[in-house]
């Protein structure tokens, strides 16, 4: 039997994402390519019409940032609103010496989740070596080490990484670097994460501002990261405090050198540090919301920055943190607990704005003519643009699918 290179989709709403939803909406999809997207018109089918129903078509979710290597884990480490600094300890004791292997399966079996609840682009934080990594991932190696030896080998081993896996099509390298944060990367090696995402044109993140202790860290060298630290057996005064009189501020300016910057979680910025980023475009904020809320948080800033005009992208962090890493579970609870933030800007920070923030903003996040027709569906009876919202906070809709395909 022949199949034609055409398919009609048509459902109940169709979310382009840079437009306004669309009731009973069609997508005309050529060889794999979107072609037209637009009211139902029987006079502008062609090939065969595939019905989806009572669904919404949305384009592919993007991960900003995630860490899949903690996907053998059924439930969070510690207790929910713990010190962020106690629980990083306990992190570094479960993982204890993971080898190689292990990884690389905890790494495909927390990408098959996320791909299944219709995620499609993945920035995932890794532990390198990484022997494959898996499709639709870029995969960020993450450098840290407050002693020389352990910094040399994480810097050496994201070289190796990015030698093995960077793409001379900058807009398909599946490799990136990630220093990990203030408390754990010191500016030396700090300044050479950057010069090497500047010379292999790659995007860079860093968790920043993650939480007060961080800035009394950075700011006086003291409180709960400066103890744990010392627990550790680490030279806190060797590297902190900062010198700079607005450490954070002084950290954005040097993440903005890189040729694209996620600034992660972002959960403790002040206005002054909204301003810095804002004055910087190639950089974005990476929100986690459950992995906000578990640890008890003060409010995210996150309309701050929507107001600054800051790019904000979501992301699951790990299942260290999260029940699972399933994006749309971070939008519900967005649409539940945020309600000062319009729906279709959530929307928009785990699809359109994730594929900026990483570059991919021609073949991810969006529904649009000339792109590739990866998009996903969500149940829904709404008549009314309204009524979608309130269908997609339910729990009826509490997944998204990957849409059948010819």
């Amino acid at each position: 039997m022949h199949h034609s290179s055409k398919q009609t989709y048509r459902a109940r709403w169709l979310l382009p994402i840079d437009g306004d939803p669309i009731p009973n909406g069609m997508i005309v999809v050529d060889s794999g390519i979107m072609t037209l997207i637009s009211p139902f018109q029987d006079s502008q089918v062609e090939g065969d019409l595939v019905d989806l129903g009572d669904v919404a078509i949305l384009p592919g979710l993007v991960n900003a940032h995630t860490h899949l290597e903690f996907s053998d884990l059924v439930q969070p480490i510690g207790q929910a609103g713990m010190e962020l600094a106690d629980w990083i300890r306990e992190v570094i004791a479960t993982r204890g010496m993971v080898d190689t292997n292990t990884r690389q399966k905890h790494v495909l079996k927390g990408h098959a989740e996320a791909i299944a609840s219709g995620t499609q682009l993945i920035a995932d934080i890794v532990t390198t070596p990484l022997e494959t990594i898996p499709s639709n991932t870029i995969a960020f190696a993450e450098v840290l080490g407050l002693s020389q030896a352990r910094g040399d080998e994480r810097m050496a081993q994201a070289e190796q990484h990015l030698e093995k896996n960077a793409s001379p099509d900058l807009q398909a390298s599946a490799a990136a670097i990630s220093p990990h944060a203030p408390y754990s990367t010191p500016l030396p090696l700090l300044n050479h994460c950057i010069e090497t995402a500047k010379r292999n044109r790659v995007p860079l993140a860093m968790h920043v501002a993650e939480s007060p202790a961080e800035r009394d860290l950075l700011n006086h060298g003291t409180g709960p990261f400066a103890e744990s630290l010392q627990a550790l057996g680490l030279p806190v005064d060797q590297f902190f405090p900062w010198a700079a009189p607005s450490p954070l501020v002084h950290l954005i300016d040097l993440l903005a050198k890189a040729p694209r910057t996620l600034i992660v979680h972002g959960n403790d910025l002040n206005e002054s540090e909204i301003q810095r980023i804002a004055s910087h475009p190639n950089c974005s904020v990476v929100y986690c919301p459950r992995t906000h809320h578990f640890f008890g948080h003060s409010q995210h800033p996150v309309a701050e920055l929507q107001a600054a005009g800051i790019n904000v992208a979501l992301g699951t962090d790990s299942r260290a943190s999260n029940p699972d890493l399933n994006l749309w579970s971070e939008i519900q609870h967005l649409l539940r607990h945020r309600q000062d933030l319009i729906p279709t800007e959530v929307l928009r920070m785990a699809t359109a704005n994730g594929a900026d923030a990483l570059g991919r903003s021609t073949t991810h996040g969006r529904l649009a003519i000339g792109m590739p027709a990866n998009f996903i569906t969500v149940a829904t009876q709404a008549d009314r643009v309204d009524q979608l919202w309130s269908d997609f906070s339910s729990d009826s809709s509490s997944s998204a699918r990957p849409a059948p395909h010819n």
